[in-house]
């Protein structure tokens, strides 16, 4: 065996030690990711737990606050981020995770299958996760644009206004059509 001085100690040893944990749950950045990745679901659960749509045929006032928290939340993991492509890829991941979320909690609050039309709360729950992931989508691309400034919340403001002002016309858009 070597004493190469650039392998660790510990592999020289024979005992391989992990890296540290890159999501060390201790840091602040890490909850502020994490809950903005839970953002929109966990206001979607609030509202079909408290007070679940009846009708599809206008957006709620919840409708397009879901969209926004979306769009937020991602943002926000974006902004926690260093590099173009990590708020890039954080940004839209988010939403995506987010979006994903949103949809799968309004199928499981559905309660009873109906035959040619989604039930109220799915209806809700995906004309606000698409909006959602619009703006989340555009919020990306600024996220990106602004990733190298320095302060966090200069960095989220910007994906968050462009994000939310689409999300907010995609909820107006697709609800106009049912």
């Amino acid at each position: 065996m070597t004493d190469d001085d650039s392998v660790p100690i510990s592999v020289r040893l024979g005992e391989v030690v992990p890296p540290e944990d890159p999501e060390d749950w201790t840091r602040p950045l890490t909850w502020v990711a994490a809950l903005g990745m839970l953002a929109g679901p966990i206001l979607t659960l609030a509202w079909f737990v408290a007070a679940p749509p009846t009708d599809t045929s206008v957006a709620l006032p919840a409708t397009f606050m879901v969209a926004i928290a979306l769009t937020a939340g991602a943002a926000a993991t974006g902004a926690t981020q260093v590099g173009v492509a990590r708020a890039f890829t954080a940004t839209l991941g988010a939403g995506l995770f987010g979006t994903l979320v949103v949809i799968m909690l309004g199928v499981a609050t559905a309660g009873e299958r109906q035959v040619g039309t989604a039930s109220p709360t799915l209806a809700h729950a995906f004309v606000a996760a698409a909006s959602g992931l619009a703006g989340a989508a555009i919020g990306s691309v600024i996220a990106a644009v602004v990733a190298k400034l320095r302060s966090r919340i200069v960095r989220f403001f910007p994906a968050f206004l462009a994000g939310a002002a689409c999300a907010l016309v995609a909820v107006a858009a697709l609800m106009s059509g049912t």
